[in-house]
């Protein structure tokens, strides 16, 4: 059977034949799949996806929602910027995110200037109309993001803009999820938009050093389920290689010039994630070259780390693919769309706020 949605989706035949694919294929045992990437689980889940898998073929989500890895601390930078009078710029999916002292909307309603731009370019523009006013702008994302950032940086933005830089990078999240032996893991589902970038070979260490399937997969159901059943046929075959699905967008290779804007403008560094320890070799900061753009620098600005979620919250556990959303005693209980608790419940791409919204499919 297939699931309410996907019974009026234009390629239902093609999803029904796939799914029929994936029964051949399953082995006699548990599996388990991880994506890390938010419109992953909001098609997963939005077309009933995991309905139509077998019992013993499990997949989660991992940290594949940039808002909700950036630690309370950095969040807590931020808010503490904007209380010292500066302006604050960051994109709408950060303004409800908690952190240990209030979130950038809660602030906004105290009085500070908080702003929700669509882009790095909408906030150097605030910047440029107010030249006696200090903006900040909340630089989140994973790759998909930082190479608009490093291009505005290379174009010399004015004196009173400068960055908070929160990027993460993924495939160092997912050698730790495979080195922490938290969940046995035994293929990935590689995020469409960080891939266009960064392109397959990213993953390649992975595939070779943990023996683990990996596929880059687009958005449609379709490109979700081909995605799995190639994972599926790597494990039938004994091979562990990274493919690519969507290939529509994305090249072995990636965005060449989008990656030499970002190898000019970052440094590679070993940072925390929201629910993870320290990752090595996981997150960007400007070079030193660029230092004048750092607001952390400029300002002298730094939080401790503190803690990262209320009593109850198993968030963490969501983000590293440990558990599903529901099975968190707060999930749409304590914590709602309404009110957010955890940082999954927040934006469009957390896990929580995606079962929140579509998981009746």
């Amino acid at each position: 059977m297939v699931s309410a949605l996907l019974e009026k989706y234009r390629d239902k035949k093609l999803a029904t034949k796939i799914v029929s694919a994936i029964q051949e294929l399953i082995p006699n045992r548990h599996v388990k799949f991880v994506h890390v990437c938010g419109s992953h689980e909001q098609t997963i889940t939005r077309f009933g996806l995991r309905s139509l898998l077998p019992d013993n073929l499990e997949v989660f989500s991992g940290p594949g929602c940039p808002v909700c890895c950036t630690p309370a601390a950095e969040i807590d930078e931020a808010i503490e910027l904007a209380r010292q009078g500066i302006l604050i710029t960051t994109f709408g999916d950060m303004f409800r995110v908690p952190s240990t002292k209030n979130t950038l909307a809660g602030t906004k309603t105290d009085g500070a200037d908080v702003r929700i731009v669509y882009s790095v370019a909408d906030a150097v523009e605030i910047a440029c109309r107010n030249p006696k006013q200090e903006v900040v702008h909340v630089a989140i994302g994973f790759e998909t993001t930082a190479p608009s950032i490093a291009a505005e940086v290379l174009r010399g933005p004015p004196e009173n803009f400068s960055l908070l830089i929160c990027h993460r990078l993924i495939p160092p999240a997912m050698e730790f999820l495979l080195a922490s032996g938290e969940t046995n893991i035994d293929g990935f589902i590689c995020p469409g938009h960080v891939s266009t970038v960064i392109g397959s070979k990213p993953y390649e260490p992975l595939s070779e050093d943990y023996k683990v399937p990996q596929v880059i997969a687009g958005f449609e159901p379709v490109d979700v389920l081909l995605g799995i059943w190639i994972l599926l046929k790597q494990l039938r075959d004994g091979r562990h290689e990274v493919e690519i699905e969507y290939t529509r967008s994305v090249r072995p290779e990636g965005n060449v010039v989008a990656q030499e804007k970002m190898r000019e403008v970052f440094e590679v560094v070993d940072k925390r994630w929201r629910g993870f320890p320290v990752v090595p070799k996981s997150a960007f900061e400007l070079r030193q070259e660029f230092e004048n753009y750092d607001a952390r620098k400029k300002f002298g600005v730094q939080v401790k780390d503190s803690v990262e979620f209320a009593k109850g919250c198993r968030c963490g556990e969501v983000l590293r693919g440990v558990i599903y959303p529901s099975e968190c005693p707060l999930f749409g209980k304590a914590c709602t769309q309404e009110h957010p608790i955890g940082p999954c419940a927040v934006t469009s791409e957390g896990a929580c706020n995606v079962a929140m919204r579509h998981g009746k499919f």
